[in-house]
């Protein structure tokens, strides 16, 4: 380690600088997380703040080489799963010194070598800082165990968010009632009536969302078979209006109460690479749902936390709800413009003058004014 050694990586710049004193010795272009800063485990977000490398790995390996939990399993060649998030080459392995980032280690996030040395200058990993192959190499014999590193948190705005409904927007359906009939008519009925006791305020979304699933038991069949109905009725329009928000610089993210086991392939249909939805613990067969109650990531999700999480992590200059009237004020707050879909555009209290409704996508006139809302929004 030298005394005056530190690594510096800016999420605005998407760079990383190898500092001796005052002097900058190298500048590396990087990736970063697509989605942005955080620390919560299993978030896949770019961590900030003050770490330590605590492990070198890889040192004499072929370039291109493949780690699997830090371990060499194989070689990489241009062209290969070029979907894939690998840790290529060498890893600089990163321990936080801050309480925040404490978790680091554990979230076993890295400085590495990529497969996507194409996506190198902007952000597109899953956690970790990623550089060129080539590049990694070079920082390996630069750098030594405990030499510092700094990841500066992004400060510019950038971007917009484009949240959007599942249930009963891209998809007509509900997918709990979905779920709920593939258990059969006695299951469909219990599960209505708790959702109806739920709107009528009789009983708590959290506890509403834990009953239904103890009343039916998913497994990943029914799982399958529920987002097999949903995507054999995606509202009509709704691929290609995805589609154009990300061609005019929207991140769609879409939003499901429905377990992630229904709502993942639904969204893979959709072509959204980012959704927000309960996960369940299933046994070890991956069959059977173990006890929802002991699944931390279960749950009726915020849906205003969620968006503020987002907005925290990415600085979006933009983020705009398009949700159907369960969409609560606070959700409707958390956002700059608020899209009812099949909403009275009078429904909401206190209606901001660019929120409206949007009966369908088959609405161009709605769809351009939500895909054309002015990014620089202050």
């Amino acid at each position: 380690m030298s005394d005056t050694r530190r690594l510096v990586v800016s999420i605005d710049d998407q760079t990383l600088t190898v500092m001796d004193g005052g002097t900058s010795r190298r500048v590396f272009p990087v990736s970063t997380s697509i989605k942005g800063m955080g620390f919560t485990k299993d978030s896949y977000r770019t961590p900030t703040g003050l770490f330590r490398i605590c492990e070198k790995i890889g040192g004499g390996h072929a370039r291109g080489t493949i780690f699997k939990a830090r371990v060499p399993v194989g070689h990489w060649q241009m062209g290969d799963s070029p979907h894939a998030d690998l840790v290529l080459t060498r890893i600089l392995r990163l321990d936080g010194l801050e309480s925040a980032n404490a978790n680091t280690l554990e979230r076993c996030v890295y400085i590495h070598g990529t497969n996507r040395e194409d996506l190198i200058g902007k952000p597109a990993g899953h956690g970790c800082v990623r550089l060129r192959n080539d590049d990694m190499i070079e920082l390996f014999d630069m750098v030594a165990p405990n030499d510092p590193v700094e990841i500066q948190p992004a400060t510019r705005p950038h971007g917009a968010l484009l949240f959007i409904m599942l249930d009963r927007v891209l998809t007509p359906l509900d997918g709990m009632i979905e779920l709920a009939r593939c258990r059969g008519s006695e299951t469909l009925r219990d599960v209505s009536n708790m959702r109806a006791a739920m709107r009528g305020g009789a009983v708590a979304p959290d506890d509403a969302w834990l009953r239904c699933m103890e009343l039916i038991r998913p497994d990943r069949g029914i799982c399958a078979d529920a987002a097999a109905r949903c995507i054999e009725s995606l509202a009509a329009g709704a691929i290609k209006f995805l589609s154009d928000a990300k061609s005019h610089g929207w991140m769609p993210v879409v939003l499901s109460h429905s377990p992630a086991a229904l709502a993942a392939p639904v969204v893979h249909a959709l072509g959204v690479e980012h959704w927000e939805a309960p996960e369940l613990m299933f046994d070890a067969d991956a069959s059977h749902m173990d006890s929802v109650r002991d699944c931390a990531m279960c749950g009726f999700f915020s849906m205003a936390g969620v968006i503020m999480d987002w907005r925290r992590a990415l600085l979006p200059r933009r983020v705009v709800l398009i949700a159907d009237r369960s969409a609560t004020p606070d959700a409707k707050a958390a956002a700059d413009g608020f899209v009812g879909f099949g909403c009275s555009s009078g429904s909401r209290d206190g209606t901001a003058d660019d929120d409206f409704q949007m009966n369908g996508f088959s609405d161009r006139l709605a769809w351009s004014r939500v895909l054309h809302l002015p990014l620089n929004y202050p």
